[in-house]
């Protein structure tokens, strides 16, 4: 028995440990379900109409409490849950993804995963499997990714960020109707860092002057896939 017990300490050992993101795909998300079945209850008391654009991801999306406003005349629905990483919006998109049909898909997610410990390639392959699980529901659905944002609480970071905004881009190129919006360059001054006049107290959540920029980078894409905006009345 002593012999076994090393042996499998002595596997563990060669493996290396495993960070947070690389177990994320694998561990269901079940901390969410309260959140999920609330999306599901509001759906059930209001049906959101089919084949609009679904808005999806982390905090980012969540706060983005002027969605249908900043984008009138465009049927949206906002489905983003603060905290969540990529792996947990693939692994309930059969709640909160299929059941809408959506025509496009928006979403803004990899910015906790990173901070939660993964690497760039873990987060384009977390992002290749939500294109994928969403697919399976909604076949050939465009999809647009909003880059991991620079912020200040998560300054130390970038670099990872970089790289995984670099990542998704290059694939994103390789693939039929899956968009990448670098918000990047417009949300830093000219030395490089996050503009303050952009962020929460927090350093990592927005303010509307932050989500402005948002809009104005999104405004074209949705555009070009039929979703246009209409002028204030």
């Amino acid at each position: 028995m002593k012999s076994l017990i090393w042996r499998v300490l002595a596997t563990l050992l060669l493996l290396g440990p495993l960070s947070v993101g690389a177990m994320a795909d694998s561990a269901p998300p079940s901390h969410w379900a309260p959140d999920i079945n609330a999306f599901v209850a509001a759906d059930r008391a209001h049906p959101p109409a089919p084949h609009g654009v679904l808005f999806i991801g982390s905090s980012s999306i969540q706060y983005w409490k002027s969605l249908a406003q900043d984008f009138p005349g465009i049927p949206v629905i906002n489905r983003g849950f603060g905290g969540s990483a990529l792996p947990d919006s693939t692994y309930y998109a059969d709640r909160i993804v299929w059941p809408y049909k959506p025509s496009l898909i928006v979403m803004y997610a990899g910015d906790n995963d990173v901070n939660d410990g993964a690497t760039a390639d873990q987060v384009l392959a977390s992002f290749q499997k939500f294109v994928a699980r969403a697919r399976e529901g909604v076949p050939g659905v465009p999809i647009v990714y909003i880059s991991i944002k620079p912020s200040i609480a998560r300054l130390a970071l970038w670099p990872t960020m970089k790289a995984a905004n670099d990542k998704i881009r290059d694939w994103a190129a390789t693939q039929k109707d899956v968009r990448f919006v670098d918000i990047a360059p417009v949300m830093v001054d000219a030395n490089g860092k996050p503009r303050p006049e952009l962020f929460r107290p927090d350093g990592l959540h927005m303010v509307p002057a932050g989500y402005a920029l948002w809009i104005a980078a999104l405004k074209p894409v949705l555009a070009q896939y039929g979703f246009v905006t209409k002028p204030a009345q």
